[in-house]
């Protein structure tokens, strides 16, 4: 029997109407049976402040940790803010990155979508972004590279992939990354 891979995907936009949201839905929606993608959500986490830390984690903090623990892969889905990855995104890498040395990171098999309403479809939050996952120990699928360019025409008005070439796109894409994670997670602990 096949085994079914947690997914965590991370939506580097907060609104909740986001092309992002719709695009991480939409690959959940496309995912083979093989994958259990869930959001988790990166909202409500107060900036990463290391006196926080030593004076006892917000819980919102400890929440996002174990959820990101308990993923055997995680998919990274975002917008570019000036060039770069959004500042809740970023601090969300922070958050799930700490305590030093425990991250909940390290080791699980990545995936970077980034979409944008312009024609380099995010090409600089997926750069940085992946820069950081690098040093997080994070092996990131390198192929298809996913630069989304044109956001706004993604989606129809029921929040449908609008093109069949976008659509066949983002299955070459979710399966690729359903290979990948096949291919570097971690075996499944026996009992």
């Amino acid at each position: 029997m096949a085994r079914t891979y947690k997914v965590a995907v991370v939506v580097g936009s907060l609104r909740k109407e986001s092309i992002n949201r719709k695009a991480a839905l939409a690959l959940a929606g496309m995912a083979p049976d093989t994958l259990d993608l869930e959001i988790v959500e990166i909202g409500d986490l107060p900036l990463y402040d290391e006196d926080a830390e030593a004076a006892g984690p917000p819980q919102a903090w400890e929440r996002f940790r174990r959820e990101i623990a308990a993923a055997d892969a995680v998919l990274f889905v975002t917008p570019e803010y000036n060039r770069s990855i959004p500042g809740a995104l970023k601090n969300a890498v922070d958050v799930a990155s700490r305590p030093y040395g425990s991250g909940a990171w390290s080791g699980k098999p990545a995936a970077v979508m980034s979409i944008s309403a312009g024609a380099m479809g995010g090409f600089g939050a997926n750069h940085q972004l992946r820069q950081a996952l690098v040093f997080l120990d994070m092996p990131v699928l390198q192929q298809p590279e996913a630069y989304v360019g044109g956001g706004f025409t993604l989606f129809d008005e029921q929040g449908e992939i609008a093109a069949e070439g976008t659509r066949a796109f983002f299955q070459t894409f979710i399966d690729a990354f359903a290979n990948w994670i096949e291919r570097t997670a971690a075996p499944e602990s026996g009992g």
